[in-house]
């Protein structure tokens, strides 16, 4: 087994990888309406992983794969409705740390149309979960 570290000094495992703007259709909202007409919503994703070896590998399989991580945010936003991004979020959040493997990850769901009555730029939430310590 070969282990990998980083120049002296340097912490490990404090890496990131993000995907920032991923923008999905789907019909999440409390409202009826708002689950039959549907809108857009945007995701962000961060997630922290050691990616020493895969700096000195150069390897895929020693990485998180983003396109795989954005087909599975796909899948869950374009998905079954919820009610609430927070759920959304919640479900994002879970199947990442699943099925990566990052040690931490935060998940923010935008829904712009927000059905609000008044001007805004964004609705937002922001979920932040990470592995437990068994």
């Amino acid at each position: 087994m070969i282990t990998y570290v980083g120049k002296k000094g340097q912490r490990m495992g404090m890496d990131k990888i993000i995907l920032k703007g991923m923008h999905f259709y789907g019909y999440h909202g409390y409202f009826p309406e708002e689950q039959c007409t549907g809108q857009s919503f945007i995701i962000d994703i961060t997630m922290t992983k050691d990616l020493t070896k895969a700096g000195y590998t150069d390897a895929l399989t020693d990485t998180v794969d983003y396109g795989a991580v954005y087909g599975c945010i796909k899948k869950i936003v374009e998905g079954k409705p919820c009610k609430l991004i927070e759920k959304v979020a919640y479900i994002i959040a879970d199947t990442i740390l699943d099925e990566f493997s990052p040690s931490r990850v935060q998940v923010i769901v935008h829904k712009p149309q927000a059905p609000l009555d008044g001007p805004f730029d964004d609705v937002a939430v922001v979920i932040e979960r990470s592995k437990s310590c068994d």
